[in-house]
């Protein structure tokens, strides 16, 4: 994979569970009222909620501002390709990382390759199972063009300005680990770390006191994100590391590397985690991942899953997951409050951050799909590829059918096979249980008639009692 998969065009990041390191480890909440920070990106940030904390404390809030002031910098955030596409806990830390690209800062993505072999410790009971190098290859092209796409989404719908957004670079890191011999690597990268300061960290210290315990190479993991640091820093001048919350300890060793081998200042900042309405981490781990590429997870239920939030997330989430300015979101909200039962925000927030991951044609499938399912509209179904309608009835049977002369409603659902054969089935249309496109076909003996039951696309919806659906497309119309 190596170099074939270094790319350069425009930005990315990752976020993964919320781990809070102990105030011993010298982290706090993120510029409280420091009067060098009232201006500026990191201001605006803050007020949005997108950073939680900053590392080290004192320099970052004394040093950090003025150097984001001073000209571009470089920011880079690295994840490890274990799926073959990123997922909504993601989204803050892409969010945050296309804002500072939106300031004209240079910003790189770094796809572990080589560390998604060995498997994050950070934020797990239990150690990652283990992916072969060819899953993480594919797994890593699969991102790869997930994050050109959002970041292109982000440059065509949400950027005035393109000419000024900063370069994004997307890296493998197996491009240089590749070449690196185990001796080598530790004589050079692992006397620079003390052994006190990698036990400390609250992902060594939580496993450890587990049954199960910590493997070495889970706990050689931080030596690996750091030295991505390092040469990042080295190679690209980068001096800002952007991560989740959970992944502070492996920032703060990155910090400890480059302080030992250069001498200079470097800063870490986080975003929160995402989590669910009950208080569970969004992500692949929890079996609760939204997905950001369509064929995991289609636009219609990405954009239902934001649709659906409770009434008290939507406010934080306006201003974490779309780039309205501040002002707007109140808006947003003083017309929700107004009337609360057309769910302005919801909607808003939905369209916003739908667009942004599937673009404006992912947008307008995702409400056609809702207008087809929850509003009864004929026009959305007339409107629907077939492609739409298998994914928005993704359990209903598809079937393609030639149309002859006569068919009739019964014809028509039991060669769908949605209804039993002989008498049972006859009557349920009878007696009202069986729609087509969306309408009570209650006469048996009816002939299709196109326009009702056959729309102008060749499609019949059917849908036995409240959520029995299936499709037909007809064939030699």
């Amino acid at each position: 994979m190596a170099a074939s998969i270094v790319r350069s065009c425009r930005f990315v990041s990752t976020v993964k569970s919320h781990r809070i390191l102990p105030k011993s480890s010298y982290l706090r909440v993120l510029f409280h009222c420091s009067s060098s920070t009232r201006s500026g990106l990191l201001l605006s940030l803050h007020n949005r909620g997108l950073l939680k904390e900053s590392f080290p404390e004192h320099a970052a809030q004394a040093e950090l501002p003025d150097l984001l002031r001073s000209g571009p910098q470089t920011v880079y955030c690295g994840f490890d390709p274990t799926a073959d596409s990123l997922h909504a806990g993601n989204l803050l830390a892409i969010i945050g990382l296309m804002h500072f690209r939106a300031a004209g800062h240079e910003v790189i993505a770094v796809l572990g390759g080589a560390t998604a072999l060995i498997g994050d410790p950070s934020g797990r009971s239990s150690e990652r199972e283990r992916l072969s190098p060819v899953t993480v290859e594919q797994n890593a092209r699969g991102i790869t063009e997930s994050l050109h796409r959002l970041f292109t989404h982000h440059e065509l719908h949400f950027s005035p300005d393109p000419s000024r957004l900063g370069r994004l670079t997307v890296l493998n890191n197996r491009s240089w680990y590749k070449d690196w011999q185990v001796l080598e690597f530790f004589s050079e990268v692992g006397r620079c770390f003390r052994m006190g300061s990698m036990l400390s960290r609250h992902s060594v210290q939580s496993r450890l006191k587990s049954a199960e315990g910590m493997s070495f190479s889970e706990f050689s993991y931080q030596l690996f994100q750091a030295f991505d640091f390092y040469r990042l820093h080295q190679i690209h001048g980068c001096r800002i590391q952007i991560g989740g919350t959970d992944q502070l300890g492996n920032i703060m060793s990155g910090h400890e590397l480059i302080h030992r081998k250069t001498g200079e200042e470097v800063f870490g900042l986080t975003v929160p985690l995402v989590t669910t309405s009950m208080g569970d981490k969004l992500g692949k781990t929890a079996g609760n991942a939204v997905w950001l590429n369509p064929d995991k997870t289609s636009p219609f239920e990405f954009y239902q899953y934001f649709l659906r939030l409770p009434d008290n997330s939507v406010e934080a989430y306006l201003k974490l997951f779309t780039f309205l300015p501040l002002a707007e979101v109140e808006k947003v909200m003083e017309q929700q409050r107004r009337d609360p039962g057309k769910r302005t925000a919801h909607r808003r927030l939905a369209a916003e951050v739908t667009k942004l991951v599937h673009g404006k044609e992912g947008l307008e499938s995702a409400k056609r799909c809702t207008n087809a399912l929850y509003h009864s509209s004929i026009q959305a179904l007339e409107q629907m590829s077939d492609t739409e309608l298998q994914d928005l009835f993704r359990e209903a049977p598809f079937h393609e059918l030639f149309l002859d002369p006569g068919t009739t409603v019964l014809d028509a659902c039991r060669r769908a096979q949605a209804i039993p054969e002989g008498p049972r089935g006859y009557q349920m249309i009878q007696d009202g249980g069986v729609w087509i496109n969306h309408q009570r076909a209650a006469n048996p003996e009816q002939v299709l008639v196109l326009g009702q039951h056959i729309l102008t696309n060749g499609l019949s919806l059917i849908r036995v009692g409240k959520r029995n659906f299936y499709i037909i497309k007809w064939l030699s119309m």
